[in-house]
């Protein structure tokens, strides 16, 4: 559907929205020690899951791989996602990884902070925990850091107290939000540790529909991503009503369940490996809407000197002006982005609906195809892989 009223997930709204619903034979308790014993006891690596709902990733980019490559073998055999949230611009950020297991994206934000930054990584999975912090100081001398710019706390992401309000650039999480039985509290959270103009980029399990409760109340279908997925219009709702205005979609990917046994229970369910970024920005418009903007991408993202991709469809080719519409223009100028945009007028003059599709350069380029450096360079290793 083509979109002309909003720059996320098209106009189209169910008529009944639930927000968010607990299996009925689990307490919220009950549920995370599930889901604690199951990645903590049960799975040993990744390849012990019954489905590839958890680890539908693909390819990482091509400009990630060489950061990627400074992950110790014990935590990068234990990963579980379903994609690869790990968005630009993070030099000197404060990051927090929701859900973080063993660490891998902790560690690769890391490198991407520099020394200057600090990446929280929080999880209720002790064992999980456990090889990410034997593995602290490994990370921070390959990386060629005098100490360890990472943080592990044991805790729930529904409650991240021990985060100060309004203190972090970015909060990420990769295939964690579909496993909480409070989605509510998870995205209240968010929004509250996060600085004005601070983003939510995340890779979840969504579906089609909204799940019948033989699905929801499936302890392995759960534990395995699928019985907590959340009805796709649905996590929209909740994200605006928390006060994340106009979700972005990045990317989107089918999830092939390649289990006979999960399929026959699902039926005709499907499932998606949803990217997305939320920001925390005030006076957002509930749909596109024309003030005559234009934003010109600078070119000057580490790792990304030839075009920069906000969502699947905007794409900004570094010099090449682009209309936007006013939220665009917000999420471009106010925040961390800011700095790599030159964005031309304000919203004092209204020319009606904005005709939001694609950029000039998705159109040339499509929104996948955007090269990045031909040579990324990650931190300097001071010792060997193994």
């Amino acid at each position: 559907m083509r979109r002309m009223e909003s720059c996320g997930y098209d106009s189209h709204k169910p008529s009944r929205i639930r927000l968010h619903r607990e299996p009925d034979m689990q307490s919220d308790t009950s549920v995370r020690e599930s889901v604690s014993e199951y990645y903590g006891q049960v799975l040993s690596a990744s390849e012990d899951l019954k489905t590839n709902a958890c680890c539908a990733s693909g390819a990482p980019p091509t400009w990630l791989r060489p950061f990627l490559s400074n992950v110790h073998d014990d935590v990068a055999s234990r990963f579980y996602g379903c994609g690869f949230p790990i968005p630009e611009a993070l030099d000197g950020a404060t990051a927090v990884d929701l859900g973080c297991g063993t660490g891998r994206d902790v560690f690769v934000i890391a490198q991407l902070v520099g020394a200057r930054g600090l990446v929280h990584g929080v999880d209720m999975t002790e064992e999980q925990l456990a090889v990410a912090r034997d593995t602290e100081a490994w990370h921070a001398e390959r990386f060629g850091f005098a100490e360890a710019n990472t943080r592990f706390h044991k805790g729930l992401i529904e409650d991240l107290s021990g985060i100060e309000t309004g203190s972090v650039d970015v909060v990420v999480s990769n295939c964690v939000v579909n496993l909480s039985p409070r989605k509510d509290l998870v995205f209240a959270e968010v929004f509250r540790v996060l600085k004005p103009g601070g983003e939510f980029y995340f890779s979840d399990v969504l579906a089609d529909r909204r799940l019948p409760e033989d699905i929801v109340r499936d302890p392995i279908l759960f534990a395995e991503c699928l019985g907590g997925a959340m009805y796709n219009y649905d996590l929209i709702t909740l994200a605006k009503k928390t006060g994340f205005g106009d979700p972005r979609l990045v990317e989107s990917h089918p999830i092939t369940v390649m289990n006979d046994e999960i399929e026959a229970k699902v039926g005709l369910a499907r499932f998606t490996s949803d990217t997305m970024r939320l920001f925390k920005l005030d006076g957002l418009d509930e749909r596109c809407e024309d003030y005559g903007q234009i934003a010109i991408y600078k070119g000057t993202i580490p790792y990304h000197p030839h075009g920069f991709r906000l969502d699947d469809h905007h794409v900004f080719e570094a010099g090449r002006p682009e209309r936007v519409c006013g939220n665009t223009a917000a999420m471009l100028r106010d925040t961390r982005y800011g700095e790599h945009f030159e964005v031309i007028g304000d919203t004092s003059v209204h020319y009606g609906v904005f005709p939001c599709g694609e950029t000039m350069a998705t159109q040339a380029n499509g929104s996948t195809s955007v090269p990045t450096a031909t040579s990324v360079a990650a931190p300097a290793s001071t010792t060997s892989c193994c």
